[in-house]
């Protein structure tokens, strides 16, 4: 199918300047948007998401295993949209649940994944513990499958879910230096990216711990990683912090916002007028 992000390439008001943006696909500031979970997302609603605003979206990510209560034909039609106009699609977090079925339903989801139209497979264990050296051979049993594989690491035992702030802070953080361990060893085995869960950090917290995020990204770099944001304040705080070009996963009703803060015309009073790029025709 063709690419749809070359039939209407022109942008509105385009004598008005704002930063620039890598053109896609991108390999880095790479916007994830959540799918279908929250609300209903049928290939309509995509397409007029899509139609106004897909250049500025790289992943589309469903959520909790919601793609296994469509009908088929439909989950295809969604996939083939995404990719008419350049964004791959994410399974989100879903394994997990798969591995309680045993190795053989792991094989079933990857090949199912591959045949439907998949792109990425995101590797959860947020609510299981797993060894290291099993973690990186589900990533490249992804991999060697053709797809690409999206380890999430995060700091909170039971992650992913709806937990209340009572309900993480009894089940306790897990240790930041093993989960920077687990990523290393996920990238050095060929991960496409690691996506870093906001349980613990940013979300369901009685006060944020910023400190685990600037770990994450001084140990991994910010390149090969993907921070969850859950509310504007929380994207902006990654943009004040590392720039434009972090690579967020909000929901898909956020992506006005944050493209208009990454382009520097939007923002709150510490991002207005702020957020900057060379804009030297080198992106």
């Amino acid at each position: 199918m063709g690419n749809n992000t070359d039939l209407n390439n022109k942008e509105a008001f385009a004598k008005i300047k704002h930063n620039n943006r890598q053109a896609k696909p991108r390999t880095r500031g790479i916007t994830e948007i959540r799918g279908p979970y929250y609300t209903v997302m049928g290939e309509r609603y995509l397409r007029d998401v899509l139609e106004t605003m897909g250049e500025h979206v790289d992943i589309l990510k469903f959520a909790g295993g919601s793609f296994t209560l469509m009908p088929e034909e439909e989950l295809i039609k969604i996939l083939d949209l995404a990719h008419e106009y350049g964004v791959k699609v994410s399974t989100g977090g879903f394994m997990e649940y798969v591995l309680t079925q045993g190795i053989e339903a792991v094989d079933y989801y990857i090949s199912e994944c591959k045949r439907v139209g998949f792109d990425i497979i995101e590797i959860s264990t947020g609510f299981i513990t797993m060894p290291t050296d099993d973690i990186v051979r589900l990533v490249e049993r992804v991999q060697d499958a053709g797809l690409l594989a999206k380890p999430e690491i995060g700091v909170q035992f039971g992650s992913g879910g709806t937990n209340t702030i009572e309900q993480n802070e009894a089940a306790g953080l897990l240790d930041p230096a093993q989960a920077i361990e687990v990523g290393k060893r996920c990238l050095e085995a060929g991960a496409y990216m690691l996506m870093i869960e906001s349980e613990g950090i940013t979300e369901s917290v009685a006060s944020w711990r910023t400190e685990i995020a600037t770990r994450f990204a001084s140990e991994l770099g910010t390149e090969k990683v993907m921070f969850e944001a859950a509310d504007p304040d929380v994207f902006s705080w990654y943009i004040k912090n590392y720039g434009p070009d972090v690579n967020l996963f909000v929901d898909h009703s956020q992506i006005v916002q944050l493209e208009g803060i990454r382009r520097g015309i939007w923002g709150n009073n510490e991002l207005f007028g702020r957020v900057i790029t060379l804009n030297d025709g080198k992106n």
